[in-house]
Formats: C-alpha cells, sequence, structure tokens
C-alpha cells in the first residue's frame, strides 16, 4: 500500500517538471494591460478624466467605497479581487477554469515585487484530520508551483493548510462540500 503513494507522488514530480519544461518553452514577451489607475490632482483631490485607462473600455468609477480606488486587489472588477481557487473532491489538481486567475496574482506578484501572499489550502469535512491537513497542504503547494513558474518568486508565496477546519459553508451536503475544497488567497496586510 506504501508503494502506489510512492509511485503516485514520483508521477506527480515528473509530471510537474514536464509542465514547468513545456511552460517555460512558451513563455512570450507579450506585454499585459496594468489595471486603470485614478490619478488625483495633488492640491483639490479632483480626479483626471480618462487618466489610467488606456486601452480600457467602461463607464467612470463612481460610488466605491474608500480604499478601492486605484488598488486592484480590491476593485471588484478586477480578477485579482478574486482569491478562492475550488477543487474536485479528494483532488489537488487546478481546474482549466481558474489557470487564468492563479496566473493574474502570479503577475501581480511579478511586477509587485514588495507584495507578499499567503495560500491557505482546505477541504471539506470527510476524511480523518490528518488526511485533510495533507490534501489542503497538497492544494496550496499546487497553486504556489503554478504561480512560480508564472513569474512570481519563492519569498513571496507562504503556503499553509487548514484541512476542514476552516469551513467556508458549514453545511453538511454537496453544496457545502463544493464550497469547502478550496484555496484562499490572501495578502499581506489585509
Amino acid at each position: 500500500m506504501h508503494q502506489p503513494n510512492h509511485r503516485n507522488f514520483r508521477f506527480t514530480l515528473w509530471a510537474g517538471i514536464a509542465i514547468a519544461a513545456l511552460l517555460a518553452g512558451c513563455q512570450t514577451t507579450q506585454t499585459t494591460d496594468k489595471a486603470p489607475v485614478e490619478e488625483r490632482t495633488p492640491s483639490t483631490g479632483a480626479t483626471t478624466p480618462g487618466a489610467g485607462t488606456a486601452g480600457t473600455t467602461g463607464s467612470a468609477v463612481t460610488g466605491t467605497a474608500a480604499g478601492t480606488l486605484g488598488n486592484p486587489l480590491r476593485d471588484p472588477r478586477n480578477v485579482l479581487s478574486k482569491r478562492s481557487v475550488y477543487f474536485d473532491y479528494d483532488s489537488y489538481a487546478v481546474k482549466d477554469e481558474y489557470k487564468p486567475l492563479i496566473e493574474a496574482h502570479a503577475k501581480y506578484l511579478q511586477t509587485t515585487r514588495t507584495a507578499r501572499m499567503t495560500i491557505q489550502g482546505n477541504a471539506d469535512e470527510r476524511g480523518s484530520r490528518e488526511y485533510n491537513i495533507a490534501l489542503g497542504q497538497r492544494r496550496a503547494d499546487t497553486v504556489k508551483r503554478m504561480m512560480l513558474l508564472y513569474g512570481a518568486t519563492d519569498t513571496q508565496i507562504e503556503t499553509v493548510s487548514f484541512g476542514k477546519e476552516k469551513p467556508k459553508n458549514s453545511g453538511h451536503d454537496e453544496a457545502a462540500w463544493t464550497e469547502n475544497r478550496r484555496d484562499d488567497v490572501v495578502y499581506a496586510g489585509e
């Protein structure tokens, strides 16, 4: 019984190395647009119309909560405000739908070298405490490895597992379990 786990680990390790090599070979020099930033004049605090919106579409920001203007991490219209990656039952494989989210956070870390984050791995209530702690850690480590491949640095990202100890939904059904099988991204200072 111990041997199959060792084989699974080796397979996962080699698969990760192959993916890293593949992604490294596919790197492009394409630039990405920065999130729009609202500029203010120093004396009055008035906004400069259209400032920081090159290459964007949509209407001006009005009525936003204090502290969200100019901060892509708190702007609900920005992908960086999304902080959870969800997993299938008993799995730490990242679903394709979450890869752009992970890449966006990695690119933010790459361009904001002072930023630090913790990836918190979680599991649903099924399974032993020890098993869920290990599964949550594998989930957090998987997302961290992807972010490193996308350009973040190791010193910017910590990982921790809460297992089943911090459920997002306290229910005892599939809907609740689906919400609890996740990684949460928490930036330092939040």
